[in-house]
């Protein structure tokens, strides 16, 4: 927990760029972390995840379009939405396995990727502005360090969640099924079902930190669907550590730094990341978190 309680003293320093940066790590650790119950706990490798975060971000973006700016309407509307994505694209990409899993989520992706480059009425190629929701008038989420805290909140409460989650009985029979598929559904699992419903928390969860990074930035594009936002979010979870639930927050801190410090010497700053996230691979199996000292995966 020491990379939250650093991320929440940003604030303190004063800076409001700081603060900004903090507060899209959390942002990108909750979507990180949502892939995670995916890949880490249910054994379930997406290229797509992208689709349900930016799904959650146009959601958010066009109820503000359209007048709607309450956090308590964009809230609800942007987790409903990914998880009812979630619940289609999973229903059938579960059908599925291995390498073909991967280029379906991959391929439902693209395609929403492609359907908001053809949405002119929302911006198209050009994104959607997008105001910064309200939540009540004596709480003005426009200060950044008020903004930072709420989301703070947010990403606990998706923290505390996913924990009891991976720890409660779904949790396990979940983990069960990604080491053990054959042997879960011999017992009497229907590993199917189990694994559409870890699909669609995980979206759903992504949706939230679409619709957070939406007011962060206050503009939506669609590159946010794109299979390269998708890479990213894998390489943050390779990077912080596979199967930890804090381990994202590592991997998106450090890739958010990396890239904020090499893109300032290099537009190829990827070249220079490739050979870091190999080391780390390389040398632990758990990531940053790992490398730590901590557990590479919750037993």
């Amino acid at each position: 927990m020491f990379v939250l309680l650093l991320v929440a003293a940003t604030p303190a320093l004063g800076q409001p760029y700081l603060t900004r940066f903090a507060t899209g790590v959390l942002i990108f650790g909750l979507v990180a972390m949502s892939l995670d119950l995916l890949v880490g706990y249910g054994g379930m490798v997406s290229f797509g995840h992208a689709a349900f975060f930016g799904l959650g971000a146009y959601a958010t973006a066009v109820l503000g379009f359209h007048g709607i700016h309450s956090a308590f309407v964009a809230i609800p509307v942007a987790i409903g939405i990914a998880a009812l994505a979630a619940f289609v694209i999973g229903g059938i990409s579960l059908r599925t396995s291995g390498v073909y899993f991967i280029m379906i989520t991959l391929a439902f992706a693209q395609m929403l990727f492609y359907i908001a480059h053809a949405l002119a009425i929302y911006g198209g190629d050009d994104g959607l502005k997008s105001a910064r929701n309200s939540l009540v008038a004596i709480i003005d989420l426009n200060q950044p360090t008020t903004f930072f805290f709420a989301v703070l909140l947010v990403f606990l409460a998706a923290f505390l969640f996913s924990f009891r989650l991976t720890k409660s009985r779904f949790g396990r029979v979940l983990q069960g099924i990604r080491d053990n598929p054959q042997r879960a559904e011999s017992i009497g699992y229907n590993t199917y079902r189990y694994q559409l419903v870890g699909f669609i928390i995980a979206g759903a969860l992504a949706g939230l930190g679409g619709m957070l990074h939406a007011n962060l930035n206050e503009y939506v594009s669609p590159d946010l669907l794109n299979w390269e936002q998708s890479g990213d979010l894998l390489i943050m979870l390779i990077l912080g550590g596979v199967g930890t639930l804090i381990g994202p927050v590592f991997g998106a801190a450090a890739y958010l730094f990396l890239q904020e410090i090499l893109s300032m010497y290099t537009r190829h700053w990827m070249l220079v990341l490739g050979p870091i996230l190999l080391l780390v691979v390389l040398f632990s199996s758990g990531g940053i978190y790992g490398l730590l000292g901590a557990k590479s995966r919750d037993e």
